[in-house]
This record gives C-alpha cells, sequence and structure tokens, in this order.
C-alpha cells in the first residue's frame, strides 16, 4: 500500500506513479489527518510512504501521524520524498521512526520536483516545471523496480551540510518559519472556500465570505497555490510570484 501526504500535488503525482506501476493503491493520509482519525492499516505488500521535504525532513504532521498509525501485515517499509532541493539527512529520523515501530527500513528516495515554497522561494513556470516532472520520472520508475524486486533503495551519502540542514536548520525553520499569520487574502477572493477545503490540519474558517488562518500551519502552500483566483498571498514574500499545482497526468 502506498501512503502519501501532499500539499500541491507532487507527492500525490509520485504516489499515483507507483501505485500504477506497481499496481498497488494509493491512500491519502492528508485526509485521514484532517479528519483527526489514527492510522489503521492492512496490507501484505510492502508500504511504500510518499512525502514532500518541509525543511529538509519529513513534515511534523506526517511524521506525529506514523508514529500513532497502526500497521499490520507486511513489515518493510520504503520511503520516497519529493523535494524542490534536497533532502538532506532526513533518513536518520526515518530509520528511528522505523525502529520504534518494528518496520524494516528500506531505504528512502530522493525525487526532485518543481519548487512550490512561495513563502521564500519562487516556483517555476508551466514549461520548467512540465520539464522538470519529466525528469523525475525515471527515478520514480527506477523506484518502483526497486521495490517490486524487494530491494532496499541504494543509500544517500550524507555530509555534515546534511546533518546540519535536517538538524539545526530544521528546528529553526519549524520554530521561527513556519507560521500562518502572514497569509492573507485580497480583494480579488471571492469567498469560494477552496482553502478551507484544501488546508490538511483546518487551520482555515470563513467568516464574512474571506478566509482567516488559525495557529495550526505547516506551511504545505495548499490554500495559496490551489487558490482559483490567486487570491491568497503570505505577506510580500509571495506577491507577483508563479501559483505551482502539480498536474494529474504523469505524461506533463
Amino acid at each position: 500500500m502506498i501512503l502519501y501526504f501532499s500539499g500541491t500535488g507532487n507527492s500525490r503525482y509520485a504516489a499515483e506513479f507507483l501505485a500504477q506501476a506497481l499496481g498497488d493503491q494509493a491512500e491519502d493520509v492528508g485526509l485521514w489527518i484532517k479528519e483527526r482519525r489514527k492510522g489503521e492499516f492492512r496490507a501484505d505488500r510492502p508500504w511504500v510512504v510518499v512525502a514532500p521535504t518541509y525543511g529538509w525532513q519529513l513534515p511534523h504532521v506526517l511524521m506525529e501521524f506514523l508514529q500513532t498509525a497502526e500497521f499490520s501485515g507486511s513489515q518493510m517499509v520504503y520511503f520516497v520524498m519529493t523535494c524542490g532541493g534536497d533532502i538532506g539527512n532526513a533518513a536518520q529520523s526515518i530509520q528511528s521512526l522505523c525502529r520504534r515501530k518494528g518496520l524494516a527500513y528500506q531505504g528512502v528516495l530522493e525525487v526532485i520536483m518543481p519548487e512550490n515554497y512561495i513563502a521564500l522561494f519562487s516556483a517555476p513556470e508551466k514549461a520548467e516545471a512540465q520539464a522538470i516532472l519529466r525528469k523525475a520520472l525515471p527515478t520514480l520508475n527506477q523506484g518502483a523496480v526497486w521495490i517490486a524486486e524487494g530491494k532496499p533503495f541504494p543509500e544517500k551519502r550524507v555530509t555534515c551540510l546534511d546533518r546540519l540542514k535536517s538538524g539545526l536548520v530544521n528546528r529553526v525553520f519549524y520554530q521561527f518559519v513556519i507560521r500562518a499569520k502572514p497569509f492573507y487574502s485580497t480583494e480579488a477572493c471571492t469567498g469560494c472556500g477552496r482553502c478551507v477545503e484544501l488546508c490538511p490540519l483546518n487551520n482555515i474558517h470563513l467568516a464574512e465570505r474571506h478566509p482567516h488562518w488559525g495557529n495550526r500551519c505547516t506551511h504545505c502552500m495548499a490554500c495559496i497555490c490551489g487558490c482559483p483566483a490567486e487570491a491568497v498571498e503570505y505577506g510580500r514574500r509571495s506577491r507577483g510570484k508563479v501559483r505551482y499545482w502539480c498536474p494529474e497526468d504523469h505524461r506533463a
């Protein structure tokens, strides 16, 4: 079974590609998180967890979900992490999680995908994003081959910089950068409620047909990139930037 968490679609894209290649099913655990349901899963085939990279680690909200989830059947688990640059030393905390859960860690696969984190960076234009997605397909296909053959993913060489990014920088990132306060809606907002629907933490509510953000946020960028009117901004940092949403078609 393939379990995925996705903000703007990169990890959903990867999960669905793997599901098709492996003849397996893909389950959106973001819906479980949104509904605050405890994960209870059973599969006879290896588990595959697909997720974005937040501060060179698995998203904390996903890590918390996996820590309390129950897995029965297969004990083998693969991790696939989509990222705009690299995953740093994310494998270390994932291995620790697997030891605590009694799961047989089979490695983590780094897949470069279009950048979506417009709170700090810029997302690519459509043509560039499509080119990045095409380049990701051979990596995903090779990952599917390794999973089908029951082989672990090759181990990534970890540098001192990787350890710093996934350690100290990640902690600083979550403490000082990830916050919802800068989000706001512009006059272009139609009050459609799409941002409310997309938020995996139920952190957005509508009041007088305009969204308001609470204190729970994981910076998945779903609200700002998924707004059909492009009416959501993140302070001044997102102004004029391309909104990225991953297409459904794996041939993009």
